[in-house]
């Protein structure tokens, strides 16, 4: 009987889901992915995990809690560097340990550590290791591997493209889905919607913003819309280079999307106490500001309502439309 694997759909799971779920099924194994964060999710992650944390950590709680009676093993990567000379945040690196150390009666947690600082050759290490879980041979093992991150790759390009849409992105992903025209349609405008992918793609944590621009016949860029090699650029411009990948990512796309003139406004969704965004929020508030660009923070954690939301995204919709009609003076800080 083949085992099956549990992914927590938190985190860097909307980053790497298509990775993690080919990869392991064409290992023969059955992947259960938690459903989309919920009430009982969240309430079981805030009872599960310490106090202190920001709100998607304890939401990834959440769905591991959910899914520790429903597998064999649950798939948690120890993330410290994607790239040389970087890091992610310190929250990836212990995710493992906390949840092991909050949650009782774990089953087998599978925790590769992903560390690229100084070398490569430590990934292919991290792959193996957790392929040998379910399969004996190597090669097969690497194959399927290569066979994963072609899919993801192949979804990260059409990401690129604004061919993907942002409804669909943590979603079980076939190659089939209906790709967005190519044609532009005719919005009223475009909002660069920014913030650490389990931010912007958690529909429940971040009340569905993504929806309600979408009502109000608003575009919608992300920093994934964005190539890696322009991102980079721009972050590069930096008097001090940033050794967050995370961060690079967010102030390099932004910074180039400004520079465009390819966007109306910015929506920065922040989870309250995140230290990289407190960083992260000054460059970028500093560069919109610089441009006369129209920016608003929006922070949410297990006590933001949906009501207090809205009145904040009306609010810096209309201020958009008035700036626009009438005078662009007027503060553009929603």
């Amino acid at each position: 009987m083949n085992k099956t694997i549990g992914i927590p759909r938190g985190m860097f799971y909307y980053d790497y889901y298509i990775l993690w779920e080919e990869f392991f099924k064409n290992l023969n194994t059955k992947v259960v992915i938690s459903p989309k964060t919920n009430k009982d999710i969240l309430n079981r992650g805030i009872s599960t995990c310490v106090d202190e944390a920001c709100l998607p950590v304890k939401v990834f709680h959440g769905h591991v809690d959910y899914l520790k009676d429903k597998v064999d093993y649950i798939f948690i990567p120890k993330f410290i560097s994607l790239y040389k000379r970087e890091y992610c945040c310190p929250k990836h690196l212990g995710l493992p340990d906390m949840v092991k150390h909050s949650i009782e009666d774990l089953p087998e947690i599978i925790e590769p550590i992903i560390n690229l600082r100084n070398t490569n050759k430590t990934f292919k290490k991290a792959v193996l290791e957790t392929g040998e879980y379910f399969l004996n041979s190597k090669k097969d093992i690497l194959k399927a591997y290569d066979l994963a991150y072609g899919k993801w790759n192949e979804f990260n390009k059409l990401m690129c493209l604004d061919l993907i849409n942002i409804n669909e992105i943590g979603l079980e992903w076939n190659g089939k889905q209906k790709l967005k025209p190519c044609v532009e349609e005719n919005y009223n405008k475009t909002i660069l919607l920014l913030g650490h992918t389990y931010n912007i793609y958690d529909n429940y944590i971040n009340m569905n913003i993504g929806k309600k621009l979408i009502d109000n016949n608003i575009k919608i860029i992300t920093v994934e819309m964005v190539e890696e090699i322009i991102s980079r650029h721009y972050a590069n411009t930096l008097p001090k280079r940033m050794f967050w990948t995370q961060g690079q990512k967010i102030v390099g796309s932004t910074f180039s999307l400004i520079d465009r003139k390819a966007i109306d406004g910015i929506i920065y969704i922040s989870a309250f106490g995140c230290g990289l965004d407190s960083v992260l929020l000054e460059l970028v508030e500093r560069k919109a500001k610089d441009n006369n660009l129209p920016f608003t923070l929006i922070t949410i954690d297990e006590q933001t309502g949906e009501a207090g939301v809205n009145t904040r995204l009306e609010a810096f919709l209309d201020m958009l439309d008035w700036r626009e009609k009438n005078e662009d003076n007027i503060s553009t800080y929603g």
